[in-house]
């Protein structure tokens, strides 16, 4: 008779050189889900690594020559970021891993999907500031019948921002399930994955919060699945 399945592996990605607090908070929240943790940056790519799941974490802009597009504003790339997180994207993608993008993450995912970004929001702000904070003062409007309706378990609720950029076309197979009040997309998902949601918010700021923990346990349920189906 098996004995009881290892606890999922999840793959959470980062620079080397910045992004080091949200990167522990997102540690955490998977620990407290019941999940194993493994570091991915570009100094340490671990290409041999089989996760369960992944976390693109938040950080510098995506680089606008990934959506073919010119600067717009003063640059705060990471190429070599861009490219590590990009093959583990792409690689995810390929294998069906469950995955959750924050931020940074969520903008990358949908560039590697085909999607495009807005390269600064200030200016598309009218109900809202472009106020940079980690504590939840944005409002976040729900799509209703998505799947992060459902982990939320509300319509509306309040959210951080911690951002410049933002997507603007969506990524082929991507549904907006989230917007903010200037109708900036929040969150997008993809309905017919297990689990493929990309959120512009730090929920791993918001650990505090319920709402915010079930993203990571739901995150971690998906990987757990996942494991136990290739071990049938």
């Amino acid at each position: 008779m098996a004995g009881p399945q290892p606890a999922p592996l999840i793959a959470v990605t980062g620079g080397d050189r910045s992004g080091h607090a949200p990167r522990r908070l997102v540690t955490l929240a998977l620990w407290l889900a019941g999940a194993r943790t493994v570091s991915v940056t570009p100094s340490r790519p671990r290409p041999e690594l089989e996760p369960d799941a992944v976390v693109v974490t938040g950080g510098h802009d995506v680089d606008p020559v990934l959506y073919a597009a010119a600067p717009e504003v003063q640059p705060r790339y990471d190429r070599a970021r861009d490219r590590l997180e990009s093959d583990v994207i792409d690689r995810a993608l390929a294998l069906g891993l469950p995955l959750l993008g924050i931020c940074r993450g969520a903008q990358l995912l949908n560039v590697r999907l085909g999607g495009s970004l807005y390269q600064e929001l200030r200016s598309r702000r009218r109900r809202t500031s472009n106020r940079w904070t980690i504590f939840p003062l944005k409002t976040l409007c729900v799509a209703a019948g998505s799947g992060l309706e459902v982990l939320l378990r509300t319509r509306q609720t309040r959210i951080n921002s911690l951002h410049n950029q933002g997507i603007d076309r969506l990524g082929e197979g991507l549904a907006v399930a989230g917007r903010d009040l200037d109708d900036i997309v929040q969150a997008v998902e993809q309905p017919s994955h297990p689990f493929l949601l990309g959120v512009q918010w730090h929920p791993e700021f918001l650990l505090y919060k319920p709402s915010q923990l079930r993203l990571f346990r739901a995150l971690v349920e998906a990987a757990r699945v996942r494991r136990a189906t290739l071990a049938e």
